[in-house]
C-alpha cells in the first residue's frame, strides 16, 4: 500500500496533466487567427476550470463516502474523463488541419474547424458510452492435454472487471448473473476487479451472486481493486453469496484442478511461482489458473499450469489506452493465446474502470468449452 507522500504525489501528477489537458482544449477553442470573435469565452473558461478538477475530487470523495450526490459528481466526471480523451483528438487534428491549409494558403476557418472536430469527438464519446453498455457473449473453443473425461465438452463462464461502485451497482451485476444463466454453464470463474475499490455497501452489491449457481461451482479471485487496501469486506461479501474464494489455493472438481492466486501474490514474479508450487501442481492433469492479470504468463507457463484464465487488460477500453495496454501487454491484451503448452484466455472485462466508454473493445461475459 503506497504511503502518504507517494500518494499525493500520485495525484499532483495526474491533477497536473488534467489541468493541462483542459488549457489545451481551451486554448484551441478561443484561439482565431481571422479576428473573429469566439462565443463564450468566459463561460468556456469557467466550465473547462471546474471540470479540470472534478474527476480527482469525485474519486477522492468516492472512497471515503457513498451516496446520490457523490455518485452524480463521479458519473459526470467519468464521462467527461472520456470525452476528454477525444476532444484531446479534435485538438491535434484542428491544428493539424490549420498547418496545413496555411501552408497550402488556404483561408480556412479555424474556428468552424475546432467546431466540426469536438462535434465528432463528442458523438464519438456518445458512441463509446452506448457500446459500454451493451455486453455481448464471446465463445471460445480450447484444446487440454489430460482434460478428464467428464469435462469433455463442460463450459464454463469467465466474466471479470465489473467494477461495482459509483457507476455500476448491484442491477448491473443482477443483468449479468441473469445472462450467464441464460447460457447454463458448468462451472463460472470471476477473476477479479468485481469490486471498484470505492466507498459501497459490498454485501448488498454482492447479493445477486446467491442466485449465480453452476453444477461444478462458482470461483472468485481478488483483483487490484479489491485489494487497494484490505480486502477484507470485499472477500468476505463474495464468500457470503456461497461463491467460493479461491486465496492462494488449489480446489480439485472431477478431476480438473482449479487454482487461484490473488493479484498482490500473482504480480510478484518469485512470489507467483513460489506459490504455484506450493500448491502442488500434478502436471499429469489439466489445470486452469484464475489470477486477474496477465502479467506473468511464462511465470505459470513453467508450473505446468494447463490454461490461465484472466482479465485486469479491459483491451484498454478506447483510444489511445488501447494502445498503450496492447504495448504492455503484447499477445496477452485479449483473447486466446498460447505461451509453451499453456492456453491463455484474457477477457476485455464485463464493466468498465473510470470513463464508463468503450470504444474498440466490447464488455463481455466468455463462454469456454473444454475438449
Amino acid at each position: 500500500m503506497p504511503s502518504r507522500q507517494q500518494l499525493f504525489g500520485f495525484i499532483s501528477v495526474i491533477q497536473s496533466v488534467l489541468l493541462l489537458a483542459h488549457f489545451f482544449v481551451y486554448e484551441t477553442w478561443i484561439f482565431s487567427p481571422e479576428g473573429a470573435r469566439v462565443p463564450a469565452r468566459f463561460v468556456a473558461a469557467l466550465t473547462l476550470g471546474v471540470l479540470s478538477i472534478s474527476f480527482v475530487t469525485a474519486s477522492l470523495l468516492a472512497f471515503r463516502y457513498s451516496n446520490a450526490l457523490v455518485r452524480g459528481l463521479y458519473k459526470v466526471s467519468a464521462v467527461w474523463i472520456g470525452l476528454l480523451s477525444f476532444l484531446l483528438f479534435g485538438v491535434a487534428g484542428s491544428w493539424v488541419v490549420f498547418a496545413a491549409s496555411r501552408l497550402a494558403g488556404f483561408g480556412l476557418n479555424f474556428h468552424g474547424i475546432v467546431e466540426i472536430l469536438f462535434t465528432l469527438a463528442a458523438a464519438l464519446g456518445a458512441l463509446g458510452l452506448l457500446n459500454a453498455s451493451c455486453t455481448r457473449i464471446t465463445r471460445a473453443t480450447v484444446r487440454l492435454a489430460n482434460l478428464p473425461g467428464t469435462w469433455r465438452g463442460r463450459r464454463a463462464a469467465l466474466v471479470s472487471d465489473l467494477h461495482l461502485g459509483h457507476v455500476r451497482n448491484s442491477g448491473f451485476l443482477r443483468r449479468i448473473v441473469a445472462s450467464i444463466l441464460s447460457e447454463e454453464p458448468d462451472t463460472v470463474f470471476i477473476v477479479g476487479d468485481l469490486f471498484d475499490g470505492t466507498a459501497i455497501d459490498a454485501l448488498r452489491a454482492a447479493e445477486p451472486l446467491k442466485e449465480l449457481v453452476a453444477p461444478q461451482g462458482v470461483y472468485f479471485v481478488a483483483g487490484n481493486h479489491e485489494q487497494f487496501r484490505k480486502d477484507g469486506k470485499f472477500l468476505e461479501a463474495v464468500a457470503a453469496t456461497g461463491v467460493r474464494v479461491l486465496n492462494d489455493e488449489k480446489v480439485e472438481v472431477e478431476g480438473l484442478q482449479i487454482i487461484g492466486v490473488s493479484y498482490n501474490n500473482a504480480v510478484h514474479r518469485n512470489r507467483f511461482g513460489s506459490l504455484l508450487n506450493a500448491v502442488g501442481i500434478d502436471q499429469g492433469r489439466a489445470s486452469v489458473l484464475l489470477t486477474h492479470a496477465p502479467d506473468h504468463p511464462d511465470v505459470a507457463a513453467a508450473a505446468g499450469v494447463s490454461m490461465q484464465v484472466s482479465g485486469h487488460t479491459h483491451l484498454g477500453q478506447f483510444v489511445p489506452w488501447s494502445w498503450i495496454a496492447r504495448r504492455v501487454y503484447r499477445q496477452f491484451v485479449y483473447g486466446l493465446s498460447r505461451i509453451g503448452k499453456m492456453v491463455v484466455f484474457t477477457s476485455s472485462g464485463a464493466g468498465t474502470w473510470g470513463p464508463p466508454l468503450r470504444l474498440g473493445s466490447n464488455p463481455e461475459i466468455v463462454m469456454i468449452e473444454f475438449q
